[in-house]
């Protein structure tokens, strides 16, 4: 719309531009597809945060049962396991990404 509450037309040229300058792409084929692409990662993006939500739900009731039972809350034998586990299906970043993941769901020690 512009200033004066009127819609403005837009010609196909400034979509296609704008359409590839928010993707880098340098055509508008590739700047579809990038659109594509982007729409799939953040579904995925949202799956994952949902998954690492559970898994800090979880984590939650293993703490509580470890501790009730004079426990302590964090067993760094497992926390090794789940370090190789990610660093074995992912290299050395799986590691940091290990850290992190665990760091959310146990918090720091």
């Amino acid at each position: 719309m512009s200033l004066r509450g009127t819609p403005q037309k837009r010609s196909p040229t400034m979509t296609a531009t704008t359409h590839t300058e928010k993707t880098g792409a340098r055509t508008d084929e590739a700047a579809t597809l990038i659109g594509d692409a982007r729409e799939r990662i953040d579904a995925l993006d949202d799956r994952i945060i949902g998954l690492i939500q559970e898994r800090m739900a979880v984590s939650a009731v293993i703490q509580e049962a470890r501790i009730g039972s004079g426990g302590r809350r964090v067993n760094l034998a497992r926390e090794m396991e789940v370090l190789g586990h990610y660093r074995d299906a992912l290299g050395k970043p799986g590691t940091a990404l290990a850290m992190t993941m665990l760091e959310l769901c146990r918090g720091r020690i």
